[in-house]
C-alpha cells in the first residue's frame, strides 16, 4: 500500500514529477488509511470514509463496475455501517456505484442517507432522456478504459445504472449535517457541474472536493458536455482557502496534507481560470471571433508543465470555447457558419476545385507529412464526406487521425481523433 501523502508531498515540494512516484490519478481499488479514522479507495471515483461513532459518512459511490470492489475494500477496513453517502455531484462515476452501497445496508438492516445537491436528481432525469447519446460519449471518452476492466458505465446497455440511489436529502446553496459526532458542512458552487458539492469537515480540517481538483489541467471545456463555470470553480477554489485546512481529499488523485500545498494547488487553478476568462472576455468585448480567440489565448507553458496542471485530461483549447458558450452563445462570430450549408455538399464542391476526393485526401496527406495536423484533418474530412465509401480516401483519413490522436494530450482530444481513425480503419478492413 502506498503512502499516499508523501507521494503528493513529494511532488509538490519538488514542483515536478519525474515519474518516480507512479500515476497521480491510481485505479488499484485499494484502501488506504489516511488517518485513525479517515481512509480512501482509489477508484474511478475515489471513496472517502470518515469513521464515526454512528456509522461511516462517505463521499462518492465510484462507478458501476467499481461500486462492489469499493464496498469490498471498506469492508476489509471496517464492519461499521455506511450512515451517510455524499454525492459531490452527479456524474456517474460518483453514483453509479450507488447499488452496492445500497446492497451492503439492506443485507445489514442500516439504511443510508442519501446526501447530494437539488440537481443531482435533475442530471439523473436528464441522463434517462439522453442514454444513447451518452453511451456513445461515454465510449468515445472512456474507452479505452473500459477495456482495461475500469468502465464507468452500466452493463445492462445503458449511462446511468438502474439501481443509481438517488439523494433523498437534498439542499440549495448550504447544509450541516451531523453523523454522530462528525460535522459535515456541505456547500454548493458550480464548476464542472451546477449540481457539485464541496464539504468541509473541521474536526479533521479537511475538504472533501469531489471533481474540484483532479490533478489535471481543470475539466472545464469538455467538448462533448454540458456548460461548465470556470470563474464559479475559481470562486471554490478561493472559499475553499478560507477554511482551517490541513487536508485536502479530491474524487481524482491523491490526498494532500499541509495548509502550504493545499494553498499552492488551488490558487493555481483558480488563477489560471480566472486569467482564461479575464483573456477570453477581452477579446470577445473587443469584437474578435471565436476562431481569432483560439489561436490567440495562450496558458503559459509554465503552468501546464506542473504535475496538478498537465492538459491530460481537459485542455485550454476546450475551455476558451466553453468561455464562449457561456458568455457569446453557439454562433462563433463567422457569418457563413450562422445558416451554413450542409457539411456533405460543401465537400462535394471542394473536392470537385481539387481534382476529386482522392486528391483532396493526399493534399491533406502532405499536411499531415508536414506536421500541420489542423488543416490536414479539415482536408480528409471533406473528402471522406464527398466520397464517404472511397476506400483510398478512408486509409489516409484513418492514418491521418490515427497519427494526430497519437500527438495529442488530453484524453478527449485522443478519444474523439482515435474514433475518427477507427471508423475508418473499419471501412477499409471490416474483418472484426
Amino acid at each position: 500500500m502506498a503512502d499516499l501523502i508523501a507521494l503528493s508531498s513529494k511532488i509538490i515540494d519538488e514542483g515536478y514529477d519525474d515519474g518516480s512516484v507512479g500515476p497521480l490519478n491510481r485505479i488499484n481499488h485499494e484502501l488506504s488509511v489516511l488517518d485513525d479514522n479517515i481512509a480512501m479507495v482509489e477508484a474511478f471515483s475515489h471513496a472517502v470514509c470518515f469513521r464515526t461513532d454512528a456509522g461511516l459518512a462517505v463521499f462518492d459511490t465510484s462507478g458501476a463496475q467499481g461500486g462492489g470492489r469499493v464496498v469490498s475494500a471498506i469492508r476489509q477496513w471496517t464492519d461499521s455501517p455506511f450512515h451517510t453517502v455524499v454525492y459531490t455531484h452527479g456524474h456517474v462515476d460518483h453514483v453509479g456505484g450507488s447499488g452496492f452501497f445500497a446492497a451492503d445496508a439492506e443485507k445489514n438492516g442500516h439504511p443510508i442517507r442519501w446526501v447530494g445537491h437539488e440537481n443531482v436528481g435533475k442530471r439523473f432525469d436528464r441522463y434517462t432522456l439522453t442514454d444513447g447519446y451518452n453511451q456513445a460519449i461515454n465510449e468515445r471518452q472512456f474507452g479505452a478504459f473500459k477495456r482495461r476492466g475500469y468502465g464507468i458505465g452500466a452493463d445492462e446497455g445503458r449511462f446511468l445504472p438502474a439501481d443509481a440511489v438517488r439523494p433523498g436529502t437534498t439542499y440549495q446553496d448550504s447544509i450541516d449535517l451531523k453523523v454522530g459526532d462528525l460535522d459535515l458542512e456541505l456547500v454548493h458552487a458550480r464548476g464542472e457541474t451546477d449540481d457539485h458539492t464541496w464539504a468541509y469537515l473541521p474536526e479533521h480540517k479537511a475538504i472533501c472536493a469531489g471533481d474540484f481538483f483532479i490533478w489535471n489541467f481543470p475539466n472545464c471545456g469538455n467538448p462533448q458536455k454540458v456548460q461548465r463555470y470556470p470563474l464559479e470553480w475559481a470562486g471554490a477554489m478561493r472559499a475553499m482557502l478560507e477554511r482551517d485546512v490541513e487536508l485536502f481529499l479530491p474524487a481524482h488523485g491523491l490526498p494532500i496534507a499541509g495548509a502550504g500545498r493545499i494553498r499552492k494547488v488551488l490558487t493555481d487553478v483558480a488563477e489560471t481560470l480566472e486569467k482564461l476568462v479575464g483573456d477570453v472576455l477581452e477579446r470577445m468585448n473587443g469584437g474578435l471571433t471565436l476562431d481569432h480567440i483560439l489561436h490567440d489565448v495562450r496558458v503559459g507553458p509554465g503552468v501546464l508543465e506542473k504535475p496538478w496542471m498537465k492538459p491530460l485530461y481537459d485542455e485550454p483549447e476546450f475551455v476558451i470555447r466553453n468561455i464562449w458558450r457561456l458568455y457569446g452563445g453557439w454562433w462563433d462570430g463567422n457569418p457563413a457558419r450562422l445558416k451554413p450549408a450542409p457539411d456533405a455538399v460543401v465537400a462535394a464542391e471542394l473536392a470537385r476545385l481539387a481534382g476529386g476526393a482522392e486528391a483532396l485526401a493526399k493534399a491533406a496527406q502532405g499536411h499531415a507529412d508536414a506536421g500541420d495536423f489542423r488543416l490536414a484533418c479539415h482536408l480528409v474530412e471533406y473528402a471522406a464526406l464527398a466520397e464517404p465509401e472511397n476506400l483510398q480516401v478512408h486509409g489516409l483519413r484513418a492514418e491521418i487521425y490515427q497519427a494526430r490522436r497519437n500527438q495529442e494530450t488530453s484524453l478527449m482530444a485522443k478519444g474523439i481523433f482515435g474514433t475518427a481513425a477507427n471508423i475508418s480503419k473499419e471501412k477499409v478492413d471490416p474483418t472484426p
